[in-house]
């Protein structure tokens, strides 16, 4: 593989990585009651739309060709059972826990591509989106804990 090829096949996964995650805050937010939390949700879903776009901005300036047919990625396409059935529920920690485990698979991914070289411009995207992330990933964390206290 070409480094441009590397640099679009990790790009498009971190899209795929981005709608999941996007697809997991909206879900989550629609299923909850509370408006504070709904609202948070949103706000990440629509973070990783954001994402998504800058992901895609940077595979068509490498003059390469984004791949708009992903959907859920496998774990993420595995897990998606459970994810429904716990939003269904309207179980506030069952939620969390989902949104949680959604966005262990983002830290792993934009992780992952963290190892790989890529133009300063891309990977300083990366690097932001991959902290951005992880806060995320926490605050969902003590979300969680502190419902179940």
């Amino acid at each position: 593989m070409t480094p441009t090829s590397v640099t679009r096949d990790t790009l498009n996964s971190l899209i795929g990585t981005c709608r999941d995650g996007q697809k997991f805050f909206t879900a989550a937010s629609e299923s909850v009651e509370s408006p504070v939390l709904r609202a948070e949700l949103r706000q990440y879903a629509m973070q990783r739309e954001d994402y998504v776009r800058e992901l895609k901005d940077s595979v068509l300036a490498s003059g390469e060709d984004v791949d708009d047919s992903g959907s859920l990625g496998g774990a993420v396409q595995r897990g998606w059972l459970s994810v429904r059935q716990a939003l269904s529920t309207n179980d506030r920690h069952a939620v969390l826990a989902e949104c949680e485990r959604s966005e262990d698979a983002a830290v792993a991914a934009y992780r992952a591509a963290r190892a790989s070289a890529f133009e300063p411009d891309v990977a300083a995207m990366i690097e932001t989106h991959y902290q951005a992330i992880l806060r995320v990933h926490d605050r969902v964390k003590s979300l969680r804990d502190a419902v179940a206290d």
